[in-house]
């Protein structure tokens, strides 16, 4: 097989670092630019047949809109974005490459590909749809093909719902359990593990959880939602009816997990 020359813009840390890595584990040759090293974007578009945009969603568009005049037809213009709506319609209109969104659905920590679940949007496939579903399927990836719009309905539950759901409780710690050591005593298995991902979305990469939610215009849907349930629990609590509560969950757990 042909060896394939991928750039990876953003490939020198975080998720563009792994895929990098992956890549080249399946013998393709691999060029990573990143903010002070490696290749020029124009350098990149002129010498690699795959350009994968890898960087935080803030400046994905714009990057993406920099790059895309300079690819030519027959390349494949790829994105690992959270998000897939804008970064695909920019790869679309700001070039005349073939264009696959794609969403690694784990974090670089992640050794492994197996049994790991990818999402790709091939809008424009090409002749490269073949060639990146053989690259991941290698790895053992549960692949799913969806378009971007329909992506993005699913992560602003799967990511925003859950993330935000994650921050308010963080926020709520924040304002009544201050200082958080004197809990310490009192906290079960269950409180550590969110006390785990609190942790992980404040103090680690708060700008990626901020971007992901703030950035995905579905979640003008979900917030209201949000509100009313939270509205509904909080009158049970109030009148400290439990048996009404209980029965709410329990017609609810019928309903997400009907037998």
């Amino acid at each position: 097989m042909k060896e394939i020359q991928v750039g990876i813009i953003g490939g020198t840390r975080g998720m563009g670092k792994w895929f990098a890595d992956y890549l080249t584990g399946q013998g393709c040759r691999v060029q990573a630019a990143g903010r002070t090293s490696g290749m020029t974007i124009s350098e990149m578009a002129a010498s690699c047949e795959v350009v994968v945009v890898s960087v935080p969603i803030s400046v994905t568009v714009h990057i993406i809109n920099e790059i895309g005049p300079l690819l030519p037809a027959e390349s494949l213009f790829m994105d690992l974005t959270s998000l897939k709506a804008a970064p695909v319609a920019a790869m679309t209109v700001s070039s005349a490459a073939a264009v696959i969104g794609c969403h690694p659905l784990f974090g670089p920590q992640v050794a492994s590909l197996e049994n790991q679940h990818v999402v790709l949007c091939p809008v424009r496939p090409g002749k490269w749809l073949p060639w990146l579903t053989d690259m991941l399927a290698n790895g053992g990836a549960l692949l799913t093909e969806t378009t971007p719009q329909r992506h993005d309905e699913f992560m602003a539950i799967v990511q925003g719902l859950n993330h935000f759901n994650t921050i308010m409780m963080g926020l709520a710690l924040g304002k009544i359990a201050s200082p958080l050591a004197e809990l310490v005593p009192f906290t079960t298995p269950f409180f550590n593990e969110k006390l785990k991902m609190i942790e992980k979305i404040f103090a680690q990469n708060p700008q990626l959880y901020a971007e992901i939610i703030c950035a995905n215009q579905q979640m003008a849907e979900i917030l209201p939602i949000y509100e009313q349930v939270l509205g509904e629990v909080k009158s049970f609590v109030l009148r400290g009816d439990a048996e009404g509560l209980t029965t709410v969950l329990q017609q609810e757990a019928g309903r997400l997990w009907p037998e």
